[in-house]
């Protein structure tokens, strides 16, 4: 953390472009893009989402820290994303660091390095970026001029497979969290950085919600197990909690949406219209960790379209949240969007519809303006039984309903989402994704009196996360997974009648190994990653630059001394006794109410959403002091104008 200005890097950086694929996505400059002046700033912020900038720079988790940042006085937050390998080997060659998009200055001249994990897969893309940024990848190497190193996002509710490389962890929203953290570091900073590095993480750590892993002891039992985790120094405490933004109007972000240079995964507008889900579907993370509901009023989301359209010129909007078609008002914003931007042609679309939430007034006000492309639904388990199993109550009666009404109202194309490998599932359960599927096709062609429809299957092995009531859940086995997905894909390829309009798309096995290694690791973990990373590990969440026998070979060796192995951390069930790698951080769920919950689905039992029936003492609500927040507001969306004719100018 110097004090003097941090130099651009550009024009060392300059030469190497013209030699590496896409070099747009190096020089910044983006549209809504901010770059403020490095001396007028005390605390300064390098922001990244570990992947390359078509995955990371739609990221809303990174656009709205950025925007929040930057709005404060004396504060600067830039981006940072992950190189590809044919610019990290020119990086090293002429000794170019890992630089922000924004201006270019190098990452370790910042006072915090903050990356955002939604997945697991992006650790390795972690330990290039601070080896190319010049930062020690173990903390413990670190001096006073290095910046502290954050880790956020989904992934980080169990950081700790990353805990040797990370100064500190925040678990939950990050709105409140990083404006917090900002003042005790522009405290310490103003009083001339006493106690160095270690006093201020001791404050952070002292505030109860900002996880600082150097200051946790993890104790193991002689077969392996966790014995305990404690605090190693006073005035840490026992249990970090998770942060909860309330009231989702007072943060209308982004305001304004970054618009990228290059082409990125999305390319649209997103708003978040509520955050949190209670449907309480077992094997769903985001769902867990983000209780409770907290909506967005509708007049709220009115605002943010506008202002965001005004200021991107995007022409779709993306309505986000775990399930959209639950807000209490979907249908009036829906409606009153597609009234308001009908002569505009701005297309709207929510990320996937619950089969039993969707309608066709719905869909019709979601394509109106734009264009109908296909429609996705996730009944995620193949038979009743199973969803029974993972509380995704979800009828194949409600399914064919749905999708008939589909084909009806001329939707040609439906893709359906599945998993494999949940807890308790038989061959017999998946087969049946096949017959499911054959059903839905013979409806669709009786419906719409036409052969040329088609239903795409689509499907991913289930990996169980901290956090869930299937965090003690044995994974079903690369080998297990592979062999049950082609007896079904074999199953489809045989059916003569319906096979042809049946598409059929699986990942293999392996990667949701790794995936779970990750997902459920403990510290022993880092040494695997670190192993991976040296070994020449990079974009894991990449088929293409995947190894799982890289990740593998790498893990033999790693935890040979440790008497664990891949499959103790994968394939193995626990126990009630077992201290969990995540204990000590608390997402506000009751353990042993995740534990019955995880004991009624093997008795096949479902629960409620809570938001309308009475609660079932998850326990997020009281130990987090937040509550549910829904409509409606009763209130619509009125057109914001009367457009005149001839002119382009919209009349407030």
């Amino acid at each position: 953390m110097p004090a003097e200005a941090a130099e651009s890097v550009f024009p060392q950086l300059e030469a190497l472009l013209p030699h590496v694929q896409k070099p747009i996505q190096y020089v910044g400059g983006e549209l809504n893009s901010t770059v403020k002046p490095w001396e007028s700033c005390d605390v300064r912020w390098a922001l990244m989402y570990p992947d390359a900038y078509e995955v990371g720079l739609p990221n809303q988790g990174v656009m709205i820290l950025y925007e929040v940042l930057n709005e404060q006085q004396g504060v600067l937050a830039e981006r940072t994303y992950s190189v590809w390998p044919d610019l990290e080997a020119l990086m090293r060659e002429h000794k170019v660091p890992q630089f922000t998009v924004d201006s270019h200055r190098p990452v370790g001249a910042f006072d915090v390095f903050g990356l955002s994990f939604s997945t697991e897969l992006g650790y390795t893309n972690m330990l290039t970026a601070l080896d190319l940024a010049g930062i020690p990848l173990e903390a413990k190497d670190r001096g006073l001029d290095d910046p502290i190193v954050l880790a956020g996002g989904h992934a980080a509710f169990n950081p700790e497979p990353i805990a040797d490389f990370i100064d500190a962890a925040v678990i939950g929203d990050g709105e409140q969290a990083v404006l917090d953290m900002t003042k005790i570091i522009r405290q310490w900073k103003a009083e001339g950085r006493p106690g160095g590095r270690e006093e201020v993480l001791f404050r952070l750590a002292k505030t109860g919600s900002v996880y600082i892993p150097a200051f946790y002891d993890v104790e193991y039992l002689p077969d392996g197990r966790i014995a305990r985790v404690v605090p190693s120094r006073s005035g840490v405490p026992w249990r970090v909690s998770k942060h909860t933004v309330m009231d989702l109007d007072e943060w209308p972000y982004p305001k304004q949406p970054l618009v990228p240079l290059a082409e990125t995964v999305h390319e649209r507008m997103s708003v978040e219209i509520f955050r949190g889900c209670t449907r309480g579907c077992r094997f769903c993370q985001a769902g867990m960790i983000t209780r409770p509901v907290r909506e967005r009023s509708i007049t709220g989301i009115g605002e943010m379209v506008d202002k965001g359209l005004k200021a991107t010129g995007f022409e779709e909007v993306g309505l986000l949240s775990l399930s959209s078609a639950d807000h209490s008002e979907i249908g009036d914003i829906a409606k009153g969007l597609a009234d308001r931007y009908e002569d505009d042609k701005i297309g709207l679309s929510l990320p996937s519809t619950r089969v039993d939430a969707f309608n066709v007034d719905l869909a019709n006000e979601l394509t109106r303006n734009g264009r109908r492309s296909g429609l996705t639904f996730a009944p995620e388990g193949g038979s009743e039984r199973m969803r029974k199993v993972i509380n995704k109550m979800v009828s194949e009666e409600d399914l064919i309903r749905t999708v008939a009404t589909a084909y009806g109202n001329g939707w040609r194309q439906v893709k359906l989402y599945f998993m494999c490998g949940l807890p308790t599932e038989t061959d017999e359960d998946v087969l049946q994704i096949a017959d499911m599927a054959t059903r839905v096709i013979q409806k669709g062609r009786e419906v719409s009196g036409s052969n040329d429809i088609r239903c795409t299957v689509s499907i991913g092995g289930f990996v169980p996360k901290p956090h869930t009531p299937f965090q003690w859940a044995p994974q079903l086995s690369a080998e297990e997974t592979d062999s049950r997905l082609e007896k079904l894909r074999d199953k489809i390829r045989g059916d003569k009648k319906y096979g042809r309009s049946i598409g059929f798309r699986y990942h293999d096995g392996k990667p949701g190994i790794v995936e779970g290694l990750l997902s459920r690791g403990d510290r022993r973990i880092g040494a695997v990653i670190r192993a991976v990373y040296e070994d020449g590990g990079r974009f894991d969440g990449w088929r293409e630059h995947f190894s799982y026998d890289r990740w593998m070979s790498c893990a033999d060796k790693a935890l040979a001394d440790f008497g664990v192995d891949v499959d103790w951390y994968t394939t193995r069930e626990r126990t009630y006794e077992e201290v969990l790698p995540w204990d000590h951080l608390d997402s506000g769920l009751d353990k042993d109410w995740l534990w019955e919950d995880w004991q009624d689905s093997l008795d096949e039992t479902e629960v409620e959403d809570c938001r309308w029936t009475p609660c079932f003492d998850c326990g997020v609500c009281p130990a987090m002091d937040t509550s549910i927040q829904i409509g409606p507001t009763g209130k619509k969306l009125l057109p914001l104008t009367v457009k005149k004719p001839a002119t382009s100018e919209h009349a407030h």
